[in-house]
């Protein structure tokens, strides 16, 4: 243990695969990357840097002296320069060469950038996953029908696989948008203080095509296809509110699922994986608390509000740039990353093995099934010779008793035994049960699931079909 504060995202909820790419340690040895690059591409097209100090550079990206960085910035009160000084004092033959023309924002921005892209790539990977699991679960309880719910008040006959499809098709959304994310991300590149490139500008005595082409040459180092054409001392901040708003989309999909499998474990017909030693509450030992879904709703809040750092930092840039956006960049990128990791985390782990009880999701729906199929019986009686007001009549008094019964009573619901016992209805038991057979209630049901599966979800996941195979890692 630590005597000091850790972020609960680090130690108890994203992978250790976010975390890592969030570290000090891989942040500062992609500065270093970063100033290779630039030294490469400057070497290249005809500045008087040699291969021995490149060479002395990359041999020294990944052993960075923390501790020298620190005693530097309380020296220069400027985490850039500390590092500048820290690099080299190991590369002392480059260090005339280092951030050569550049501004902070040229390894700050850029190594964002670089982090964003593969923090989304880490994310769609869980998407993918989680996708899968969806769609194999949906498949599997395609048939099984259940008691569809609208304002949380027994509705229509759904089944299992169907409401599974809407949690897929939520969370595929957020999968398709992860990947318009990652094409649309691009490098800031080389343009200097306020984006006019005027330092580069001077470094090549004029020779503007020589610039266009470092920034083109430094973009592809760095693995991108191109950088954005305009800035100002940063890349466009509106860059984050995307990626931000991209995250959220994942938690609010999250949340809608946690929820639902929330509610579901309370009607004890679809349960979170429940671990043979795990305990459910300190107090009350016979508890099964839905603690994982529980855990990603509250992650997903803290998710979902996210784009608004995004936001409130893109308005306030004052022209080419202020630095109040350096603190807040901080905390709402690598703790949003955090944060969606943990989600999709909990989402995969839930979806590898949910509980589903199929007699209980029977018993309940046959408890309410008599009351969606008075219409069925109206019409079945009608083809029968019954007159359909004075059947209605008798359905609505029958059907209030029987709801009495259930409500005030305590008791079962017996509206078929008061159908059947009625001369006026003409139709018995067995007659009514016919009518009542779940397969007349759930419509095109197991279709739409097949329809989406093979339409919809099985496309975008054999697109990614190289993603599959990742699991959980639920560390508490």
């Amino acid at each position: 243990m630590t005597t000091e504060y850790v972020s609960p995202l680090v130690e108890r909820f994203a992978t250790r695969e976010m975390s890592q790419l969030w570290s000090a340690q891989r942040k500062f040895s992609t500065w270093r990357r970063c100033w290779v690059a630039l030294a490469e591409a400057e070497k290249e097209l005809g500045l008087p840097i040699t291969d021995e100090q490149i060479e002395e550079m990359r041999a020294h990206i990944d052993d960075i002296d923390f501790e020298a960085a620190e005693r530097y910035e309380r020296k220069t009160r400027h985490d850039v320069m500390a590092h500048i000084h820290a690099y080299g004092d190991v590369a002392p033959k480059a260090r005339a060469i280092i951030h050569l023309g550049a501004t902070s924002c040229y390894v700050g921005d850029n190594t964002d950038l670089i982090l964003i892209r593969e923090g989304l790539e880490i994310l769609l990977t869980k998407a993918v996953n989680v996708l899968e699991r969806l769609k194999q679960f949906g498949l599997r309880w395609k048939d099984l029908a259940t008691l569809g719910y609208t304002h949380y008040q027994p509705a229509q006959v759904v089944t299992v696989g169907k409401r599974a499809c809407l949690w897929a098709q939520d969370l595929l959304m957020d999968a398709q948008d992860l990947e318009a994310e990652i094409r649309r991300v691009r490098c800031r590149g080389v343009k200097g203080t306020t984006g006019t490139q005027a330092s580069f500008l001077t470094l090549f005595d004029g020779d503007g095509d020589k610039v266009r082409e470092l920034d083109r040459r430094v973009a592809e180092k760095l693995g991108f296809d191109s950088s954005y054409p305009v800035t100002g001392q940063t890349y466009p901040r509106k860059v984050d509110t995307h990626v931000l708003s991209v995250l959220a989309g994942i938690g609010e999909s999250v949340h809608k699922f946690a929820t639902d499998m929330r509610l579901l474990a309370n009607l004890k017909e679809v349960e979170e994986p429940f671990e043979s030693s795990q305990v459910g509450s300190s107090a009350m030992a016979y508890k099964r608390n839905p603690m994982r879904c529980e855990r990603a709703c509250a992650l997903a809040r803290f998710l979902m509000v996210a784009p608004l750092h995004g936001a409130m930092t893109s308005a306030v840039q004052w022209f080419e740039r202020t630095l109040d956006d350096s603190a807040i960049r901080r905390l709402s990128l690598p703790e949003a990353f955090l944060a969606a990791d943990g989600t999709l985390n909990l989402y995969l782990n839930i979806a590898e093995n949910p509980q589903v009880y199929p007699q209980t999701i029977k018993k309940r729906l046959c408890a309410e099934l008599p009351f969606m199929a008075t219409e069925n019986i109206l019409m079945a009686a009608v083809r029968r010779g019954g007159d359909r007001q004075t059947l209605h009549e008798i359905m609505r008094v029958h059907s209030h008793a029987a709801a009495a019964k259930v409500k005030q009573e305590g008791g079962d619901n017996d509206l078929l035994e008061r159908l059947a016992g009625d001369p006026a209805l003409g139709m018995n038991r067995a007659e009514i049960e016919a009518v009542l057979d779940v397969r007349g209630f759930i419509g095109r049901a197991p279709e739409q699931v097949v329809e989406f599966v093979s339409t919809e979800l099985q496309p975008f996941i054999d697109r990614h079909a190289a993603r599959l195979g990742a699991a959980s890692d639920v560390r508490v």
